[in-house]
């Protein structure tokens, strides 16, 4: 986390040159301030401020039908519940959105809590206010299986309604603020419940979107109520350093005030405290206590125009000596948000590390208000975009992709979750043309941000001119080429490093509608073995699948099937969940007992497996088992069924943390292809010994797919490491009697982990 990113404003000393934003009673170490009742005179006064009065008119209008609407419903804290839309109108209001938002905001519970209609808003009020409030409303009409699916689902809807209005979330943003600013009166697990939510999707929505004065606020409100001891604690050691820095930081303010003043630029200089959340974060990652913390307080310079932030830098830097590595140019590369700003971290008095942020008017008016500060909704505009608009609306069209790719509400919001991470790398393409990534982002990664047909394609990667694996990750700087070739398809491999939710849906919806046919026949198989196992039939009768479908949202039994052969569904849960719908029916079963009527689980056969599977089948890389091997197989989600040797440690460990996920496999028979086998042999270091052992493989009927070597500092000994095919353990033992043969060759096994 970009703990710079998360700071507050807090005056600390007096200076002509110098101000503040904020008010010491907000400052981040004090407890955030509870509302009052919301006022619509005071809502309208704001109003007034940018609306027409034919606006105006509508936004009453709105309130007066939310009014109505909400008459006689409380809050938890006993207040009249109409004050909750209007202070999310007001925070709306902030931004300046437009009539049809703020009308929305007011809007916003009616469908929800009241059951007002869609089409009664759209006759009242117009088309997009009420699609503003049905993308705002959750679907508390549906029946699902479970409260995560439910949430997820919710966030889903409204996710997609924002990719195609961004006011939904503008608007549901200060609905969390005001939710959250007013959580005092719920119950303690709830309140963690809501701020666990607010911390896990909202905050880095907002910081996504460059809503840093919200993100801060949400993120500090949400720590308070998950950790409130922790927070009491640190807000006590804050204030209890304030008068012990104060001195420092005086010192600071009067040196940089008066030395910049001496360049004549137009310059405001503010004092910065970080955020108890910032404080606690850094005190987590980096295992310090808090008198290390050292750079509790910062600077933040605003100067007139872009040319004088570098030449505040300059006046910075020959007033304090620099730190090594701590400068950072968001001005020149702007963060995926929009944000931008000069970061550099000065050795000031007494040796004390201070951080400071340079940047314009405008760069602080988007740093602090994102893209609210010039929010996007027309479609037609989209040629009139400033540069953050730009990259927002991009964001935005990647949902819209995402869901096309995504089976399901909860593998949609593990996606979009993981692009939302405030750190990202910046990497150049052959033109050098920049391209944002979150931090940890492989080539692969990247080739799908370019398109996803490069991804599906792509065989090979250079980064600076070499050649690398794909799995590489990417660091700044970076000049990444990517290689393709029209016959190449994904490999379930790549969804076990990437990282952006891109890449992962469009690897998954390739393997489930390439291989469908071949994961429904494993999906069926593995569903027979389980409903076996509970004494059941093999077969699901249709009276009994029109029932499971309506209960577990797919569309066929194929859908099911599928859905079983990629692992998103687990065989032995969905075997029971058919128990379950059999014994609510009081349908009979005669389950085999015995004489003192316990139940006596059938003997099941394993599945068979043939290695000509396609990508439902994989052969785990870690042990490479070849037919003859004792095999057991894990049914890992979305790549099917991955196969281990008995003996394979990567397996062992994997069966103890997940052990319901293993199931019984054999060998079929009659195999006609190949398996990939690695050996590694212990030679002299003579002339000609790699090229006796190579004719002594193909001598034995195998193909040879890898070789390499490494040698002994002596030079006297050589490891030959091969991979080759063979057809089976008979083939495998033929082979390495023949290579034992050979003169030179002092040692030989299988290799395997």
């Amino acid at each position: 986390m970009n703990l710079t990113h998360t700071d507050s404003t807090l005056p600390i000393a007096p200076s002509s040159r110098a101000a503040s934003d904020r008010s010491p009673h907000q400052s981040a170490s004090t407890p955030p301030v509870q509302p009052g009742v919301a006022s619509v005179t005071h809502l309208t006064n704001r109003l007034g401020e940018y609306m027409t009065p034919a606006e105006l008119k509508k936004v009453k209008e709105a309130y007066r039908f939310s009014d109505e609407a909400h008459l006689g419903q409380m809050r938890m804290s006993g207040e009249p519940y109409i004050s909750h839309p209007i202070a999310v109108a007001e925070i709306c209001a902030d931004w300046k959105l437009d009539a049809q938002a703020i009308m929305a905001a007011l809007l916003h519970d009616v469908m929800e809590d009241q059951d007002v209609r869609k089409d009664e808003l759209i006759e009242r009020f117009g088309a997009p206010v009420a699609n503003i409030v049905d993308g705002l409303s959750k679907l508390e009409k549906l029946q699902f299986q479970s409260q995560v699916e439910a949430q997820a689902e919710n966030f889903r809807k409204m996710l997609l309604a924002m990719a195609r209005d961004v006011r939904v979330i503008l608007i549901k943003l200060a609905d969390r603020l005001h939710n959250m600013r007013t959580l005092g009166s719920m119950a303690p697990e709830k309140k963690r419940r809501i701020a666990r939510e607010t911390m896990e999707v909202y905050v880095p929505i907002a910081h996504r979107l460059g809503l840093n004065n919200i993100y801060r606020e949400l993120q500090e409100l949400s720590f308070s109520h998950l950790y409130p001891m922790r927070y009491r604690v640190l807000g006590k050691a804050v204030r209890a350093a304030r008068g012990n820095r104060r001195e420092v930081v005086s010192k600071i303010l009067e040196s940089v005030s008066s030395t910049l003043e001496a360049t004549g630029i137009p310059v405001q200089v503010y004092g910065r405290e970080k955020t108890l959340y910032g404080i606690y974060t850094k005190m987590v990652n980096k295992n310090l206590s808090f008198s290390q913390v050292l750079d509790v307080y910062g600077f933040r310079i605003v100067v007139d125009s872009f040319a004088n932030c570098y030449v505040a830098l300059g006046t910075l830097h020959a007033l304090f000596k620099p730190m090594p590595g701590k400068f950072k140019d968001y001005i020149a590369i702007p963060k995926l948000n929009g944000y931008q700003s000069l970061h550099t971290t000065l050795i000031g008095p007494y040796g004390t590390p201070v951080e400071f942020q340079i940047r314009t008017q405008e760069m602080h008016r988007v740093a602090e208000s994102g893209v609210a500060a010039h929010w996007l909704y027309k479609e037609d505009d989209e040629n009139n975009l400033s540069d953050l608009q730009q990259r927002t609306h991009a964001w935005l069209q990647s949902l819209l992709d995402i869901q096309k790719q995504t089976g399901d509400s909860a593998e949609f919001l593990e996606h979009v979750k993981v692009d939302l991470f405030p750190d990202s790398v910046y990497v150049f393409t052959p033109k050098s043309k920049i391209i944002a990534l979150p931090r940890g982002a492989t080539a692969l990664d990247f080739a799908y941000t370019i398109h996803t047909d490069v991804g599906d394609q792509t065989i090979a990667v250079k980064i600076n001119l070499e050649q690398v694996p794909l799995r590489t990750e990417l660091r700044n700087g970076d000049i990444v080429e990517i290689i393709t070739a029209p016959t190449s398809r994904p490999n379930p491999n790549w969804l076990s490093f990437v990282r952006t939710g891109k890449a992962r849906s469009a690897i998954r919806h390739h393997l489930r509608t390439i291989n469908l046919t071949e994961s429904i026949e494993l999906g069926r198989r593995l569903l027979s073995q389980a409903l076996v196992t509970l004494n059941l039939p093999a077969e699901i009768q249709p009276a009994l699948a029109e029932r499971l479908l309506n209960e577990s949202s797919a569309k066929s039994l194929d859908d099911l099937y599928a859905d079983i052969g990629v692992g998103k569904r687990m065989a032995a849960l969905v075997a029971r969940h058919i128990l379950s719908l059999i014994e609510h029916e009081t349908v009979v079963v005669h389950p085999d007992v015995d004489r003192h009527g316990e139940l006596v689980p059938k003997k099941i056969d394993p599945v068979v497996i043939y290695g000509s599977e396609g990508v439902s089948v994989q052969l785990g890389s870690c042990c490479t088992p070849i037919p003859g091997d004792d095999i057991i197989a894990q049914m890992k989600r979305d790549q099917g069924l991955v196969v281990h040797t008995m003996d394979c440690d990567v397996a062992r460990r994997q069966r103890n943390k997940e052990p319901d996920r293993w199931i019984d496999v054999v060998w079929g028979a009659d195999i006609e292809r190949r398996f990939d086998c690695r050996i590694t042999l212990l030679a002299r270091s003579e002339k000609g010994i790699l090229a006796r052992v190579a004719a002594e493989i193909g001598e034995s009927d195998a193909n040879i797919t890898h070789v390499g070597m490494d040698e002994d500092k002596d030079n006297l000994m050589t490891h030959l490491h091969f991979t080759v095919q063979v057809e089976d353990r008979v083939h495998l033992a033929r082979l390495m009697r023949n290579l034992r043969r050979i003169n030179g060759v002092t040692r030989l096994l299988r290799a395997k982990g």
